[in-house]
């Protein structure tokens, strides 16, 4: 039927009821439309009016029946504007008419089982992601881009097949609950997304068909950060390799022929338009001032941009290329940071929104109360500012008007007074934890993220919550959250963190692992928005920046706090701040680093003493005795595993890296902590590590060697000499340094080639030489020795040192982030793995390690040894496993020291098992603990495959000393012969 609108609306009514004629008709006259409809059609403009309208709606529609009769319809409004017969006076025109056929009825669309009409649930999205940015912070066009991400995100469920399927499901007698990964057709046959494209890709394909490039109130940035959340709000669905969407083209012509050619594809962005109306009618309804409307989407798909699909490639989850100056990086770092909250409040938003009933949702958006749902996604007030405020009465009550607390309140006054990231800088001891919850407290706190590098800083800072004895005993629920410890803590009880429950602690500490996973994958996306709502600590935060991938992602992390500005709640703690890389790449004003004097006034006696590497004697100072209360720091667990042996017949002394099996590595940490804490046992004279306990851990010592480092590892190792400033004598701090470096700077040392691989040589370089030459061989304080490293942040030669080691991690970064972050996928059902307990990721920016097993070496010393009947760990035993990493168990690219090429030869032999012909196999199979990779066997197992000539000559054992556990080592290493 043809009919004919007339419009007598007055005030916001006029441009509302403009909005929703405009989609279905043309208008020919300031206040008449005309169009051809279908009944279906006109009884769909009847209800959008009626949705809108208020006392100063007046609408009537005439049905077109001859060209000399008309017949009134309906009248929507106040029908004092019309007679009874609807008639007044009205525009025309001349022109020819385009009419459009529209035959659609969106009532029936909906967004899930629940059944959501599709626009009202799109709506509800849209303006609670726009709530939630709001909140977090004041920036407009992220706000809009979130709103229209929201308001679009699911426009690809008016895809017949999903409505057919989703039909199907609703008459179900049980419906599931809508899980995080959303809402997708599941069919048991006949039916997979390797031919059918999820909606999140549909959604996607109608923005980039639909959306009106010239509309100017859109601007580019919020356009390309609403299509990226479009398409990621969902990770991709796993598709076989061959079948992969290479781009647009392929969404759109596997579409098509799911819904039956061209013409059914044209009835799908025909119904585009009314969905887009609704949505913006009830927006007109919802809003009473600045009404957020989706503008700029044609009425027809483009079929230009049709005929170019194949050149549309799908948004990149993260946006990184190489660089050669720091500040381009800076661009990729705020790009990603803004998609990465765009996207958490659209999907924070879309899981609130999916967790109520269709009438709650309908109820929400009449009474104007959606902002009910915003209640679970932030945070509430709180007991945690006052469980600080006691702590730090505690302090003041045992050192009453002291200078120390004077300093440390007047330093978190000035972090507090920081609009944004604030960076506090405290030489070791000076109370850094104690100034950081001064800050949070003055700040308004209700809950802190305390981020740390690695899980030994965590175990450290949970002890001192936790410890009643500890000045920093908190009443707060402290929860600790890594891969390996997930408890809480709270009223002197201790419990394992409930599944549910986790970051649900007053103060979370935790690895930075952890938060990378809000933006790194699609699983914990939602956590960046408690992130962003929660005091955020970063302690050791220095540790990044030559670590690959991380710097960036920590960046990023850096980059999202920063758009809250003065609402930020951020502090990057650390005694080394590497002012080159805060200010240059997180863009951190040298002004909001704050920093505070040592108290500390114990003097040191700095040495430099060079030695042959290959030496393994007294000629070398990382395996030279050492006298009690002393700590040798080397670059490497192997350097700390062979001086440990080599002195562990005269030594009282304890051994500590990573390459432990979990059992051994808490109780050593343990052993560690209370030996060399203040006031510890002092049960061990010595302690041999790796750079593990450099950061953070609250262990002091009265001598200290360490092997040559960059200026960030050489005073974090430094902070653990003479912590408390409890020594009347002058320290000893004994530099060891390579006789090649130290001669002539050369590369050719291991020790320079390990630095070289960490991105930090030519710094360490220039920190060794720059401090030599100021350094007179007189003692020195703290305070003096970091003025010395200010000085060196200043010099131009150290600077073009330091930039070149920085661009240098920052090209490896984006190299790994290429080829280790993957895009979010999520795995069927049908596909998932059934191995229970934990598994390693398959992409992990952390390295790349494997389950291992590995028989036991009992080591006497560097030239004595045997091996033992025993593996390290039982199998059964799947918490006492132990891990390695993949290059040296591939032999570093030799085929000679391949230890997993030697297991795919002997292990079905030696342990009676189905022989697997693919080493990929093993080396997959690995990342789960039931299927190790076997490093070496016993002597016992080697007699099945001929006896013990069978050994691998470059085999992995797990070294058990005369007092200790040595740890995994490989016998090349030991350089030893086997003791009869």
């Amino acid at each position: 039927m043809m009919v004919t609108f007339v419009s007598e609306c007055e005030k916001k009514a006029l441009n509302r009821t403009r909005r929703v004629l405009d989609a279905f008709a043309n208008r020919i006259g300031s206040r008449t439309w005309q169009t051809v409809i279908t009944e279906e059609g006109l009884q769909a403009v009847k209800k959008l009016l009626r949705k809108t309208a208020t006392k100063n709606t007046a609408v009537a529609c005439h049905w077109i029946r001859s060209r000399s009769r008309s017949e009134l319809q309906w009248i929507v409004g106040n029908q004092d504007k019309f007679n009874v017969q609807g008639i007044v006076p009205v525009n025309y025109t001349d022109g020819e008419l385009i009419m459009d056929l529209l035959p659609i009825k969106i009532d029936s669309i909906y967004a899930n089982t629940k059944k959501q009409p599709l626009d009202q649930h799109l709506f509800a999205v849209g303006y609670l992601a726009f709530e939630i940015i709001n909140r977090l912070m004041d920036d407009k066009n992220l706000a809009r881009a979130a709103f229209i991400a929201g308001c679009l995100h699911d426009l690809g469920k008016i895809d017949p097949c999903f409505q057919n399927w989703l039909s199907d499901e609703v008459k179900k007698k049980i419906l599931p609950e809508i899980s995080e990964e959303g809402m997708h057709i599941q069919k048991p046959v006949k039916f997979s997304f390797e031919n059918h494209p999820r909606h999140n890709e549909i959604s996607y394909l109608l923005y980039q068909l639909l959306d009106d490039e010239s509309h100017k109130e859109t601007n580019k940035f919020i356009k390309e950060a609403a299509k990226h959340v479009v398409y990621w709000h969902h990770a991709k669905p796993f598709r076989n390799s061959k079948k992969e969407f290479s781009n647009l083209d392929v969404v759109y012509q596997k579409l098509k022929a799911n819904i039956g050619d061209s013409k059914g594809f044209q009835m799908l962005t025909d119904t585009v338009q009314p969905v887009i109306c609704s949505i913006n009618a009830l927006a007109d309804n919802y809003f009473s001032d600045d009404i957020l409307t989706i503008e700029g989407i044609l009425k027809r798909a483009n079929m230009e941009r049709i005929e170019e699909l194949d050149k549309q490639q799908f948004p990149q989850y993260k946006r990184y290329s190489e660089k050669d100056k720091i500040n381009d990086y800076r661009k990729f770092i705020i790009e990603n940071a803004k998609t990465d909250l765009c996207r958490a409040a659209v999907i924070s938003a879309d899981r609130q929104v999916s967790s109520i009933n269709a009438d709650s949702l309908i109820r929400l958006i009449e009474e104007r109360s959606l902002d009910e749902l915003l209640d679970d996604a932030l945070l509430k007030d709180g007991n945690l500012s006052a469980h600080i405020q006691d702590c730090l009465n505690a302090f003041e009550h045992s050192f009453p008007n002291s200078e120390r607390n004077q300093q440390q309140s007047l330093t978190a006054r000035r972090l507090k007074d920081v609009e944004g990231v604030a960076v506090l800088n405290g030489p070791a001891g000076c109370g850094k934890t104690k100034i950081a919850l001064e800050w949070a407290l003055n700040s308004r706190v209700k809950k802190i993220l305390w981020i740390c590098p690695r899980v030994q800083v965590c175990e450290g800072l949970y002890r001192e919550f936790t410890d009643s004895a500890s000045d920093y005993h908190l009443a707060a629920c402290i929860e600790i959250n890594t891969g390996e410890f997930k408890t809480l803590y709270q009223n002197g009880r201790e419990v394992q963190t409930p599944d549910d429950q986790e970051f649900s602690g007053d103060i979370v500490i935790t690895t930075i692992d952890q938060i990378l996973n809000t933006i790194t994958t699609h699983r914990k996306v939602t956590g960046l928005v408690q992130y962003m709502n929660a005091h955020v600590v970063f302690d050791e935060y220095h540790e990044y920046i030559t670590m690959p991938a991380f710097n960036l992602l920590f960046a990023e992390l850096v980059a999202c706090k920063q758009l809250q500005e003065n609402r930020a709640n951020t502090l990057l703690v650390s005694a080394t701040p590497n002012y080159h890389f805060v200010e240059n790449l997180l863009n951190v004003h040298r002004d909001d680093i704050i920093g505070i004097q040592s108290f500390n006034p114990s003097q040191y006696q700095i040495t430099f003493q060079a030695f042959a590497e290959k030496n393994q004697d007294d000629s070398n100072p990382l395996y030279q005795p050492q006298p009690e209360n002393t700590i040798v720091i080397s670059n490497t667990a192997t350097t700390a595993q062979l001086s440990f042996i080599k002195n562990q017949k005269t030594e009282n002394e304890v051994l500590f890296h990573a390459k432990y099996k979990k059992a051994d590595k808490q109780i050593i940490f343990d052993s560690v902590f209370d030996a060399f804490k203040r006031n510890g046992s002092r049960k061990y004279d010595v302690l041999r590590s790796s750079p593990v306990v450099q950061a953070s851990l609250n262990i002091t010592c009265q001598h200290m060697v360490t092997e040559f480092t960059h200026a960030e590892n050489w005073l974090q190792r430094f902070g653990r000499l003479d912590r408390f400033g409890e020594n009347s004598d002058v320290n000893q701090f004994i530099v060891a340094i390579p006789d090649s470096l130290a001669i002539g700077g050369k590369q050719t040392s291991r020790c320079a080639r390990f630095l070289n691989s960490m991105s930090c040589l030519q710094s360490a370089k220039a920190w060794n030489e720059f401090l030599q030459n100021r350094l007179d061989g007189q003692p020195v304080t703290i305070n003096q020795l970091y003025e010395y490293y200010e000085q060196f942040y200043q010099d131009e030669a150290c600077i073009r040192a330091i930039e070149e080691d920085l661009i240098k991690a920052l090209k490896e970064s984006v190299h790994k982030i290429k080829n280790k972050l993957i895009d979010p996928i999520s795995i069927p059902i049908k596909k998932a793995p059934q191995e229970s307990g934990v598994k390693i990721k398959k992409h992990s920016l952390r390295g790349d390690n494997r389950f291992v097993q590995m028989a036991v070496c009992e080591v006497e010393d560097l030239d004595r040894f045997q091996f033992s009947s025993d593996y390290a760990y039982d199998p059964e035993e799947l918490d006492a496993n132990l891990t390695y990493v993949v290059e040296p168990i591939l032999g570093f690219g030799d085929s000679q020291q391949n230890l997993l090429a030697f297991m795919a030869k002997k292990h079905h032999n030696v342990m009676g098992s189905k022989k697997v012909y693919n080493d990929n196999i093993l080396l997959n199979e690995a990342r789960s603990p039931e299927k190790p990779i076997y490093l070496s066997y016993t002597p016992s197992d080697l007699q099945k495959v001929g006896g013990e000539s069978q050994r691998h000559s470059h085999a992995i054992y797990y070294a058990i000393g005369k007092r200790q556990v040595i740890g995994a080592i490989a016998i090349t290493q030991l350089q030893l012969t086997e003791e009869n």
